[in-house]
Formats: C-alpha cells, sequence, structure tokens
C-alpha cells in the first residue's frame, strides 16, 4: 500500500523558491515511477515532473523545464520538487502520485495520490 504525504508549500515571492517534498509511509516506494502534478483554480490538474524507479531518468512540462528539479531518496521513500524562480503561473496545489507504467504525463495513469499542499507565488 502507498500512502503519500506533501509537504513544503507555502507562500513565496515572484524569483524566489520552494522545495516540496512527498514521503511515503509504505515499503514499496521504489517499486513505483513518481510523478508532481498542480491544480490551479477553475483549471484542470496539470503534469508537471516525472521520476523514474532508480531515479536515473526525468522529465518534465516545458513550462517549468530549467526552473524545477524532480529527485528522489529511495532510502527514505522521499521524492523532491526543487522549484526555482517561480511565478505567478506556479500558483496551484502540488500532487505527487505514483505509477507503475504508463505515459508520465498522464493523470490517469498513476494510482496512488498525496493531498495535495498549496504553492502561492506573489507578485
Amino acid at each position: 500500500q502507498v500512502q503519500l504525504v506533501e509537504a513544503g508549500g507555502g507562500l513565496v515571492q515572484a524569483g524566489g523558491s520552494l522545495r516540496l517534498s512527498c514521503a511515503d509511509s509504505g515499503r514499496t516506494f521504489s517499486s513505483y515511477k513518481m510523478g508532481w502534478f498542480r491544480q490551479a483554480p477553475g483549471k484542470e490538474r496539470e503534469f508537471v515532473a516525472s521520476i523514474s524507479r532508480s531515479g536515473g531518468a526525468t522529465s518534465y512540462a516545458d513550462s517549468v523545464k530549467g526552473r524545477f528539479t524532480i529527485s528522489r531518496d529511495n532510502a527514505k521513500s522521499t521524492v523532491f520538487l526543487e522549484m526555482n524562480s517561480l511565478k505567478p503561473e506556479d500558483t496551484g496545489v502540488y500532487y505527487c502520485a505514483a505509477r507503475i507504467g504508463g505515459a508520465a504525463d498522464l493523470v490517469d495513469a498513476y494510482s496512488y495520490w498525496g493531498q495535495g499542499t498549496q504553492v502561492t507565488v506573489s507578485s
């Protein structure tokens, strides 16, 4: 069983940084590919970044490339999202999710989701 809990959200000024974390309380974390998604008010949930089981492969949405970095620590069953040069349009609830297979950028490919953490970027 995978149980994901996000942390690290908050209010930050444009140009600032935040580091999100997502911990799994189960014992199968390394078996899952992980992803980060976000959802702004009135909009659909969108893909942000994903990482392979070993952490050797990553992918990003074009809107965050060069600013965000996804990483994982399998020994601590935790995935991270380092966010730099934040913009107001990065505002939203950020979710981590776990999948076995399927396309990294599709919501439906992920079987397990955290409760989300709010990120607000002021201009």
